[in-house]
């Protein structure tokens, strides 16, 4: 059986606090926020955003087995999507996220996943295998399926989230990939940390940018910038990176060019900032390529590209 895509590491179950402003720094009692328990993490978030948009996903995670591993489970129920998982010992993984009204986030992880847990990472060859996409997330359990993917010589598409540029955690993640998402919030020179890597024989560099909207830069030295589409509404920022990397994705599996890979990313990134939860329950790829066709295609655009 054939895969669209394998996705590893990173579901967790969270406690998200959103208030108009961070607190600051001083002793104090809030009365007044908006309270939520949801799925999160990065794994979860690009496993549910694919199975939504019709790709036929696998995700690896480790999941406690507990209570929160149970409701982490109970998210993960749809069509497209199948998980595979391993017990770790620490218990399911667990953040409390602060939100802002600006969608800027604290995150702190009350229970960190196991960084080296008793796996048999050989096991995953076959989900290597039979998947057009590898999506390896930077859980550092997920660093050990790296080898594997070199030896069978499979593409590997990695999402490095707030890297600064020199945090050696990164550099594994950085040297086996093949197509290298981040954001720029704690690197002010992504452009050359960009060109770098595609120096280095990358095929691909994205970074998003927040409100600011996203660059690409490809393997034939083209730099693509495009904008947010401002019509949506700031309701939650968890996932937006991962759902943004999803549309790409979506994009991309179609073979549609770079600048309209990002703008479908865009708009699965748009969804997922109205949504309470870190996948929008309103995506489809119908829902998707119908409002690509309202935003843009009177603007002049090639759809057949």
């Amino acid at each position: 059986m054939t895969n669209d895509v394998f996705v590893v590491g990173g579901a967790s179950y969270n406690s998200v606090i959103t208030l108009e402003d961070f607190p600051k720094p001083l002793p104090q009692t809030i009365h007044n926020c908006h309270f939520k328990e949801t799925i999160g993490n990065t794994g979860a978030g690009k496993a549910l955003t694919l199975s939504r948009l019709g790709f036929k996903t696998i995700l690896h995670s480790l999941i406690g087995k507990d209570e929160f591993g149970s409701k982490v489970l109970s998210y993960l129920q749809e069509p497209n999507l199948k998980v595979i998982s391993d017990i770790d010992p620490n218990g399911t993984e667990r953040h409390l996220n602060i939100l802002n009204a600006r969608g800027e986030r604290i995150s702190i992880f009350t229970n960190p996943s196991s960084d080296n847990p008793n796996i048999d990472y050989n096991k995953f060859e076959g989900y290597v295998i039979s998947s057009k996409f590898v999506v390896i997330n930077i859980a550092n359990y997920c660093r050990h399926l790296l080898p594997i993917c070199e030896k069978l010589k499979k593409p590997v598409w990695t999402d490095l989230h707030d890297y600064d540029g020199i945090n050696q955690y990164h550099q594994d993640f950085i040297d086996a990939a093949d197509y290298i998402f981040l954001s720029s919030e704690n690197l002010p020179n992504y452009k050359s940390f960009m060109q770098t890597q595609i120096d280095n024989g990358k095929k691909l560099v994205v970074c998003t940018h927040g409100k600011y909207g996203a660059t690409a830069y490809t393997n034939e030295n083209h730099w693509i910038e495009i904008p947010i589409i401002n019509s949506y509404e700031l309701k939650n920022s968890n996932g937006a990176g991962d759902a943004f990397f999803s549309g790409f994705l979506y994009g991309f599996s179609k073979g549609y060019e770079i600048e309209r890979c990002m703008k479908f990313g865009s708009i699965t990134a748009g969804l997922c900032i109205e949504s309470d939860e870190i996948a929008s329950n309103k995506l489809s790829d119908v829902i998707v390529e119908m409002v690509f066709l309202e935003l843009f295609s009177l603007i002049g655009l090639n759809l057949n590209s």
